[in-house]
């Protein structure tokens, strides 16, 4: 369940859900929104920016839903560069885990995941970093816009 929405643009967008069922589904369709109209008002350059924006939000929200206890704070911003077009977007998300993620040699047999950091992340991402604080962390990954 969404708690809370706001922000287009260089406002940071923020949806905080409880981790419970369907908050996968609707951390993307939030994000999904906010992408919409963030591309009303500045085109992506990137083809396909929207699309992979939207895969490592879910690639970053399943995880912090089954490696960590809710809430789950979602945050978007676009990443200015010189001019009025943002050169990326910047995708957080915030666990209550303590946890660094590590990569894993990708299961098919077991189905226990481990493709996210070598295959999704890793290759779409033009930065990522990880702040722990009090009570978990926060990934960042910045996305071509």
């Amino acid at each position: 369940m969404v708690t809370e929405v706001a922000g287009v643009g260089r406002v940071p967008f923020v949806a905080a859900f409880d981790g419970g069922p369907g908050t996968c589904v609707h951390a993307r369709e939030s994000a999904a929104t906010y992408l919409g109209a963030l591309a009303a008002r500045v085109p992506a350059r990137e083809g396909k920016a929207v699309d992979r924006i939207l895969l490592v939000v879910s690639e970053l929200v399943t995880n912090a839903v089954r490696h960590a206890p809710g809430p789950v704070i979602l945050t978007l911003g676009a990443e200015p560069a010189t001019g009025a077009r943002p050169a990326g977007v910047r995708v957080s998300v915030r666990d209550t885990s303590p946890a660094l993620p590590r990569p894993r040699i990708p299961d098919l047999a077991t189905g226990t995941g481990g493709f996210g950091w070598s295959a999704i992340i890793g290759p779409l991402a033009t930065q990522v970093d990880i702040t722990t604080h009090t009570g978990g962390k926060e990934i960042h990954a910045v996305l071509p816009w």
